[in-house]
């Protein structure tokens, strides 16, 4: 019998922010996930960003295949190969609920769009906004909240947010109970409570959190101390070096942050993460009741981090570890029969290895070129290799990641970032430019190099 599928996924959660990862954010049912599968401690976003990045995952492509770089307004065309198409192929009904990015969201009514979804290989849809989105798409989310006399409220708060300072902290004018996030994890688990056809189901539940704005309702809002969250990572000199992206986002991004703010920030952070975390727990417990969770593939993912403070910065949109690791743990039938605790997998991994890890655990076949690389060896052995290294692109800037190295090279190919990821886990000792690493440089950049030439797509 062919499992069922949970894709789980939230949208700019660092890689720390799991009880079983950073230790600072409550997360026992994420906790479960990863104690009954593998947690793979190096996984790399495609592109620290949205748009490009959520592309990469339902193609297989990178952003230098697809052209798209950064946040910008761009549909990804009905003719595009999906990973959702394969495993809908292989005999699934397909659902989604929560955000995609797949298309411009902008004034658009999401409701309009659900026959672009389908043709990505999505069956049943409840398509929403995110947290900036919709202030002004429309969806049947937005619907219940101008029904309830809620919308406009929210709108005011989130123009006012804005006006002020981007990084304000208070709870959200919603309340818990239509707050974006519940409303996802419910529509969900009301799906899976309810699904009575005779097709295995493949349900991808996409949070909008834990992304900014800090709005987290009570009573997550104040479950942390902001005194007790771990100390934001200064921002160092940049020395004598070349420049790139990174500098720019430092030299125009400088938030004031008042005493005591970035904890504030942390805390708020990390009460959303634990509210997505009960409302994981729910759909589980869904399953739970219907009988089906120990047949049922879990992965959990984000597409993004946030720097939340770290080199003075909020947001993403560089390679920096709090913008561009990412959680990943991946459990199945078989890895919950052969339980281990704090099973993981050290191996360099990329977001776009997931389409192809859920087709061969759906029993389908990716037919089109792609470059996402299936997880499912790993699972059998945490100590495998899965790839000598992991790629991260961003407005025509490459980042590698192995074991032992970071790079980046700006828009020049000239290296601008050098991390040594194991004596300087912090990442503010920058070695690049140093005349005792050009060899190291040169046979990084080589690689990257290499790679580019290895994945190219004709168009």
């Amino acid at each position: 019998m062919k499992p069922n599928i949970l894709l789980l996924m939230t949208d700019q959660q660092r890689w720390d922010a799991m009880g079983c990862s950073g230790g600072w954010v409550q997360t026992p049912n994420l906790d479960r996930i990863a104690s009954e599968g593998v947690r793979f401690t190096n996984c790399v976003t495609t592109s620290p960003v949205c748009v490009p990045t959520r592309l990469s995952l339902a193609t297989g492509l990178y952003p230098h295949n697809t052209g798209v770089w950064n946040n910008m307004k761009h549909t990804m065309s009905t003719e595009t190969p999906t990973w959702m198409q394969a495993v809908r192929a292989a005999g699934y009904r397909t659902s989604l609920f929560g955000k995609t990015h797949l298309h411009p969201q902008g004034n658009n009514d999401l409701r309009e769009r659900e026959g672009l979804l389908n043709a990505y290989g999505l069956d049943d849809v409840d398509e929403i906004g995110g947290p900036r989105a919709s202030t002004s798409v429309k969806s049947h989310m937005t619907a219940m909240w101008k029904e309830k006399g809620l919308w406009d409220a929210y709108r005011a708060d989130y123009k006012e947010r804005f006006s002020t300072k981007p990084h304000m902290v208070r709870p959200s004018t919603l309340g818990l109970e239509n707050y974006a996030d519940v409303y996802v994890g419910q529509q969900a688990k009301q799906y899976l409570k309810n699904y009575d056809r005779q097709e295995p189901w493949c349900c991808w539940v996409s949070f909008g959190g834990p992304h900014e704005p800090w709005d987290t309702p009570e009573p997550y809002s104040s479950m942390y101390d902001p005194n007790k969250m771990p100390p934001p990572i200064p921002r160092p000199s940049t020395g004598n070096r070349l420049r790139g992206n990174l500098d720019n986002m430092m030299e125009r991004m400088n938030p004031k942050f008042e005493e005591g703010e970035v904890g504030r920030l942390r805390a708020d952070y990390a009460g959303n993460v634990t509210l997505i975390d009960a409302q994981i727990g729910e759909i589980l417990e869904a399953i739970q009741e219907r009988g089906e969770l120990e047949n049922t593939v879990i992965v959990h993912c984000s597409d993004h981090g946030e720097m939340n403070g770290d080199y003075g910065l909020i947001y993403k949109g560089n390679f920096l570890n709090g913008a561009v690791r990412i959680p990943l743990l991946v459990r199945t039938p078989e890895t919950l029969k052969d339980a281990v605790p704090d099973r993981t997998c050290e191996s360099p991994v990329e977001w776009i290895d997931i389409g192809p890890t859920l087709v061969e655990l759906a029993g389908g076949e990716l037919k089109h070129r792609q470059f996402g690389k299936s997880l499912c060896p790993t699972l059998d052995n945490t100590e495998t290799t899965h790839r000598e290294f992991a790629i991260s692109e961003i407005s025509g800037e490459m980042m590698l990641l192995n074991q032992k190295w970071k790079i980046a090279l700006n828009t020049d190919g000239k290296p601008y970032l050098l991390f040594d990821v194991q004596n300087d886990p912090d990442e503010t000792n920058n070695l690049a430019g140093l005349s005792e690493m050009g060899e190291l440089e040169t046979e990084l950049r080589l690689q990257i190099l290499e790679f580019l030439c290895q994945t190219q797509t004709k168009k």
